[in-house]
């Protein structure tokens, strides 16, 4: 396991310095490091040739020689001219947070689409810091001797290299995109609304699919929970699965990549298409870890990534605050959209229910049926599709109370019992 030292400046301007330090030492872990110590420094501006005060770079090679460290982690993104000052000065590989984030992304992504996407992300931050240097970007020679240009840079040939295959991967996803684009018309065709879950990363929210998937999925979902594990991106992957409640009403529900604190903009572009299903649902379910004292600094986090992605509507949102249970505040009342859960527990996992119906199926009736014998195949459906409340078997048909939607109740609408009294 690599030794890494840890390197944030304060600028004066972010109120949580002290948690967004204690963040990258998390994605540090994530990503298989082992954190040996941290510097920090106050600036009024980053040093444009270091970042760091050019005081403090002596100070930070000793002590990452006295702690043995392989690698130097800034909190902050470094500019391609600062990586390389810094590298020749400590004499050591130097990393940034967003780098860091986008190794934890490429080892974590396991579907073809977020691999791609990781991939994307990566060319696009690579190809600014190609910075020339020594021999190996001398000038290639171009033409005969009659020829006396100068020919290309090598520099040049592996920028366009590189703008050439982020072309090629952007045009994959484009194509996998389109393929995403027809699922949610064959989904918006059969009514099912899309409920999705997302956040802070590591609040809890596959914790929560699985708790779903648990109690409300159907028998070819019993195998099929997602990826859980007390880290920073433990799941990359958009993961969706149908979920069938005993009154009949379904949904597809989304398990999204989690939301971090200046989650570098070149990642958020590139799971651009993935987290549509965030954009395109018909529900929001915010997961909140309630047990971290940056639940609320977490939040605004998570709407402002929202907003980024064109999420505006607060209609469309219910605030879930998960691991209730260790401070005993399961117990209190819920409001529209705030609901207290442990989803380790399953604990209130109803009230949630109860929500996502509310929000989702308000349009649904309620009356009475008459079914004859001769029809019993609109029984069968409604048996699969509604929620029968009362049946009652008749000499030449049967009596149902039901609950409906509004679509069913219109293409079942003569067989709707009227009483006469």
């Amino acid at each position: 396991m690599k030794k890494v030292v840890l390197v944030g400046v304060n600028l004066g301007d972010n109120e949580n310095f002290d948690e967004s330090m204690k963040e990258l030492k998390g994605l540090a872990k994530a990503c298989d490091y082992k954190v040996v110590g941290s510097l920090t420094q106050n600036l009024k501006a980053p040093n444009k040739k270091f970042y760091i005060g050019v005081g403090k770079i002596e100070s930070l090679k000793m002590f990452a020689e006295e702690h043995e460290a392989d690698v130097i982690i800034f909190n902050n993104e470094l500019s391609p001219i600062q990586y390389k000052n810094l590298e020749e000065a400590l004499e050591m590989v130097v990393i940034d947070r967003t780098l860091l984030i986008l190794n934890i992304f490429a080892s974590r992504a396991k579907s073809k689409e977020a691999k791609l996407q990781v991939e994307v992300a990566r060319l696009n931050y690579l190809l600014p810091r190609l910075v020339a240097s020594d021999a190996n970007y001398e000038q290639q020679g171009g033409g005969s001797l009659h020829n006396k240009g100068s020919g290309e840079k090598q520099i040049d040939i592996d920028r366009r290299i590189l703008r050439n295959k982020i072309a090629q991967l952007e045009d994959e996803l484009d194509e996998l995109e389109r393929n995403r684009e027809t699922q949610r018309k064959k989904r918006i065709k059969n009514d099912i609304p899309l409920v999705a879950l997302c956040g802070y990363t590591n609040a809890g929210k596959s914790t929560l699919m699985n708790a779903f998937i648990e109690e409300y999925g159907i028998n070819e979902n019993a195998n099929k929970t997602v990826f859980t594990k007390d880290m920073l991106f433990a799941t990359l992957d958009t993961t969706t699965r149908y979920i069938k409640f005993k009154d009949n009403k379904d949904i597809l529900l989304s398990d999204t990549v989690g939301f971090i604190s200046e989650l570098p903009h070149g990642l958020i572009r590139a799971f651009k298409s993935t987290l549509q299903e965030v954009v395109n649902a018909d529900l929001i379910v915010i997961v909140c870890d309630l047990s971290s004292m940056e639940v609320l600094n977490h939040i605004a986090v998570t709407l402002d990534t929202l907003k980024e992605l064109g999420v505006n509507d607060d209609d469309h949102i219910i605030y879930v605050f998960n691991k209730a249970d260790k401070f005993g505040l399961a117990t209190l009342p819920t409001d529209d959209n705030k609901i207290f859960i442990s989803a380790k527990d399953h604990l209130n996992l109803n009230l949630l229910e109860k929500e996502i119906k509310k929000r989702l199926f308000s349009d649904w009736k309620v009356c009475k049926m008459f079914i004859p014998y001769k029809d019993s195949k609109i029984l069968s459906y409604l048996n699969d599709h509604a929620n029968i409340l009362k049946q009652d078997y008749e000499e030449e048909g049967t009596m149902i109370e039901v609950e409906l939607s509004s679509k069913d109740y219109a293409t079942y609408l003569d067989y709707i019992w009227v009483d006469s009294n």
